[in-house]
């Protein structure tokens, strides 16, 4: 039976173990060519060996598709470019950039450090920005020569950076900013054949075990829900040609559950139609509050 992303290309990042690596091997089932993108780092991003990615791509050998390695950081410029580089030379092509690199340094914020934050910020931000926009580059040159594009961006936002989260300022601001760069990549792309969709999900990772160790832990018997094998059917669709009618959406998916976020709205609003006298502020926006649901809970809270 042919899989959903048959013939297709697929990049993702940080694909040596954990969510990435799931993803990766979905990818292979469904009938793409994966390529299989890791520096092999430690949790908190230091050190690197391409052997996790490699492991990867002999799981999918073995299991007759198709991947490459490649241990580029995706937080580089010129890393960026050669991982797309990579998929065209290996591939002929590329149809989907699958961004899943990171790393943590758990901090309260007012413990967290310049280094700390400048590390974080690159690899998840940056990092999401490298490869796409080299990814897109290419794109467009497609569709400029009148080829039908049907490609795909996927990001990795996080609950941490829909609604923040005790313990990872810095982590939060990173994964926000990534959910804000879908919708703009969305309303920009869609005129080359390109979507860009987000997912936050909610698995067994290195980042997970440790912090939420009981939320996290693999059940005896029945359904594991926290398997990161179960956010790869939502990826994998996305990144098929089914969904191109999909984009500018943040996803969150846990186990079997997925739904639809629903980010910043302009809410209840109050125009006196002058400026406003300071002193009368605080009665006005009062007054909205009341009108307004009230947001979610910060992580930890």
């Amino acid at each position: 039976m042919p899989g959903i992303c048959d013939g297709r290309v697929v990049i993702v990042t940080g694909a040596g173990r954990g969510l990435g690596r799931a993803h990766a091997l979905e990818f292979a089932r469904q009938g793409a060519r994966v390529v299989v993108n890791d520096i092999g780092t430690a949790l908190d991003g230091s050190g690197g060996s391409t052997g996790p990615a490699a492991e990867v791509v002999e799981e999918i050998r073995a299991m007759g598709g198709e991947a490459v390695a490649n241990g580029d950081d995706v937080a580089d410029w010129e890393g960026g470019k050669r991982l797309v580089e990579t998929a065209v030379r290996k591939f002929g092509r590329l149809d989907v950039v699958m961004n899943n690199a990171g790393f943590v340094r758990d901090r309260m914020f007012v413990n967290a450090s310049e280094d700390e934050w400048d590390a974080v910020i690159r690899v998840h931000l940056k990092g999401h920005f490298c490869t796409a926009r080299h990814a897109c580059t290419h794109w467009r040159e497609r569709a400029k020569t009148g080829e039908k594009v049907d490609a795909r961006i996927i990001n990795t936002s996080s609950g941490a950076g829909l609604q923040g989260s005790i313990a990872q300022a810095v982590y939060s601001a990173a994964k926000a900013g990534i959910a804000a760069l879908t919708l703009v990549q969305a309303a920009e792309l869609g005129r080359y054949g390109i979507t860009s969709n987000a997912i936050a999900p909610s698995a067994r990772t290195r980042m997970t075990e440790d912090a939420f160790a009981e939320m996290m832990k693999k059940p005896d018997t029945g359904f594991d829900a926290m398997a990161p094998e179960n956010v790869s059917p939502l990826v994998v669709w996305l990144g098929s040609a089914d969904s191109r009618d999909v984009t500018g959406r943040v996803f969150e998916v846990a186990g079997g559950k997925i739904s639809v976020a629903d980010g910043w709205r302009t809410g209840p609003e109050v125009d006196r139609g002058a400026r406003w006298n300071p002193a009368e502020v605080g009665s006005a926006v009062r007054d909205l509050l009341a009108q307004s649901a009230p947001p979610q809970r910060v992580y930890g809270t």
